[in-house]
């Protein structure tokens, strides 16, 4: 058996790197903040983001791939965009607000606002298996 694939660091980092779950937001943060600081405060801010649903899809506005991007500034405030399934979207003044007060409640954010972007439009590509699983969309 034969593989072209390059081999990088060793066993235990490729398989801690398979076990991680893909992300769907580009991530990106200051870099004031240790690689630490900086990676729990993505990994609590996710969680967080994890916990708001949309009201009429069972499953987290994370997985839906509605998350488009996370900055954490210097003074660790988040700034996020995020879209909606559609312009008409009947939660499009709510899910906002619940993002802002999931991410403001992370221990160690100072605050968190949130544009919504259209651009790219959010299509069903952006969901994670997850999310497809829940919604039965395979």
């Amino acid at each position: 058996m034969t593989d072209d694939t390059p081999m990088t660091g060793n066993m235990t980092d490729n398989a801690a790197a398979a076990e991680k779950p893909p992300e769907n937001a580009t991530v990106t943060g200051s870099s004031a903040l240790s690689q630490d600081e900086l990676s729990r405060l993505t990994d609590d801010i996710i969680a967080g983001l994890k916990t708001v649903y949309d009201p009429e899809i069972p499953a987290d506005i994370y997985e839906i791939g509605l998350i488009y991007k996370i900055d954490i500034g210097d003074d660790r405030s988040v700034k996020i965009d995020m879209s909606l399934t559609s312009p008409n979207c009947p939660s499009a003044q709510e899910l906002p607000i619940m993002v802002e007060n999931a991410v403001a409640s992370v221990a160690g954010v100072k605050d968190a606002k949130v544009e919504v972007v259209w651009d790219p439009p959010w299509d069903p590509s952006r969901m994670s298996d997850e999310a497809r699983l829940v919604l039965n969309m395979w």
